[in-house]
Parts: C-alpha cells; structure tokens; sequence
C-alpha cells in the first residue's frame, strides 16, 4: 500500500487555496478603495459642471488605474519595507543619528502608492522615490555666524 499517494494533492490544495486568498484580499481591497476614489469630487471646472465622473473615458482611466495599481502597490510596500528596515540599521549604525535615518526613511516611505487617473493623464507626478516636504527644509535651524 502507497501511504504517499493521498498526500500527493496536499501540495496542490495549499497552493489553490492560497490563491484563492488572494484573489479574495486583492477583491476586498478593490472594493473598499474604488467606490471612495469614485466619490471623491474634483475642484470643478469653471462652467461648475463636474468632467470626473459619468463618461466612458473617465470610467475607463479609473479602470486603468486601477489595474496599474495592482502590480505597482505590492512593489511600492516591499520597497518602503525595505527602506524602513534599512533606515532602522542606519540609525544604529551611525549612532543614532536621525539626519542619515530620516533621509532613508524619506526616500522610500513618501512617494506615491496608490495610481490615480491624475497619474495617467500627467496631471500629477509618480513618485516612487519619496520627496521630503518643502516646509522640512524651511524649518531647519541656520548655522551658526
């Protein structure tokens, strides 16, 4: 008697269902994030009629970017990860210095994570290196005279 031969699927049955998990936490994050990005109104056009919603074009942006989003967002998280542990180590190989951390922590934490038809179009930058904010800058003490 093959006692191996009823373990043969186990394999099989583990992989299905953890790509069935998937594509249920994938469907889970699609439906939470789609319908609040639909509902959100632009800043209007100057006739006061809205051009985001309700055209074939606008809905088929909306589908593009979400599709681009899939395969872009777990990219964006690994790397952001990635940088987060990186910058950890920096802080302690450098003796805790916060400077040399923060600009690790900056450059791959900001940025952006989730596409949106505005990315598409050009209207707003990718950036999947992050950008520390313009008032950080502005706050920094000045030397010393």
């Amino acid at each position: 008697m093959n006692i191996y031969a009823s373990s043969s699927n186990r394999p099989r049955e583990a992989s299905s269902f953890k790509l069935v998990a998937a594509f249920l936490l994938l469907a889970l994050c699609i439906v939470t994030m789609v319908p609040s990005a639909w509902s959100q109104e632009s800043a209007g056009s100057p006739s006061g009629q809205s051009t985001d919603g309700g055209t074939a074009s606008s809905a088929g942006m909306q589908a593009a970017a979400g599709l681009l989003t899939i395969p872009y967002f777990p990219c964006k998280l690994a790397f952001a990860i990635a940088g987060g542990i990186v910058g950890g180590l920096t802080y302690a190989f450098t003796g805790g210095n916060d400077q040399a951390a923060k600009t690790v922590w900056t450059t791959s934490m900001y940025g952006t994570y989730i596409l949106t038809p505005d990315h598409l179009q050009g209207n707003r930058p990718i950036r999947f290196l992050g950008v520390a904010d313009a008032d950080t800058s502005a706050s920094a003490p000045e030397p010393i005279r």
